[in-house]
């Protein structure tokens, strides 16, 4: 199946080019994961990034070169890093063994073919493969998941299953946990697991994708829920123990693949 591209270029189901104009100001890497990237990267020198967005966990000890097919992402790019390129995971305009290390940042759930997307950039790659992802079998172990489970239920859908992408990989693959601290700098839902506030931002909420799949109404009856709760005490009379939590292990994942 070939990917459709949405008005800007965007790929996949979600057009950023309507929902992702101020993305970089509430998607700002958190130290803690772009460290575990960078580790996992090695001694790259050469690294391509893979639906590379505004830019969020590229090294900048690295020569990077960036894909990103949404013009509204390659625009919020800070000067300080390359220029992104026009193109798709799935075809990607590159020679075989182009770079030391390639990475993919919480994009393959925008793919339309994932095995291709991944032997294009294992084709392209003589090291590492290092994929961020979400484990779809953890989403719903959340609070967020009681209050608007649809939010929940798409990301599930959404995201591949760890073991699709290891077969596609092939190799050697190992599969780690990545923790989340509590002020995570990177907005997306999980960040806020104990900061609930944070969801009553509409920017904050359209700077995770899933959000702009789930029907207004349904968004606008969650926002009353927890406004209420959070002004009467009951969202911390149940969950209150979450704000004391220094780190969250929840579905996110780094993905690490050698070649054989």
């Amino acid at each position: 199946m070939s990917q459709a591209r949405l008005s800007d270029g965007s790929a996949g189901d979600v057009d950023y080019g309507r929902i992702g104009g101020t993305y970089s100001h509430y998607r700002r890497p958190e130290p803690t994961i772009a460290l575990q990237i960078r580790r996992a990267l090695g001694d790259a020198k050469t690294v391509l990034n893979v639906g590379a967005g505004a830019g969020s966990y590229e090294p900048t000890d690295c020569d990077v070169t960036a894909v990103e097919p949404s013009a509204a992402m390659r625009a919020q790019r800070p000067s300080h890093l390359a220029v992104a390129i026009d193109a798709l995971a799935e075809s990607l305009p590159f020679e075989d063994d182009s770079f030391d290390a390639s990475m993919a940042s919480v994009t393959v759930h925008q793919w339309s073919n994932l095995e291709k997307g991944l032997a294009e950039m294992r084709r392209v790659t003589r090291g590492p493969v290092v994929l961020l992802v979400c484990d779809p079998a953890m989403m719903m172990d959340y609070w967020l998941s009681d209050y608007i489970p649809q939010v929940r239920e798409i990301e599930a859908r959404r995201f591949p299953p760890l073991k699709r992408m290891e077969a596609a990989l092939g190799g050697t693959v190992t599969v780690e946990p990545v923790p989340i601290p509590l002020e995570c700098a990177d907005g997306f839902n999980e960040a806020y697991y104990g900061r609930p506030e944070a969801f009553l931002d509409k920017g904050a909420r359209l700077a995770c994708s899933s959000w702009s799949l789930v029907p207004q109404s349904v968004v606008q009856q969650f926002v009353d829920k927890l406004s209420q709760d959070l002004a009467n005490g009951q969202w911390d009379k149940q969950y209150g123990h979450w704000r004391s939590r220094p780190f969250y292990e929840g579905p996110l994942r780094l993905v690490i693949a050698k070649a054989e």
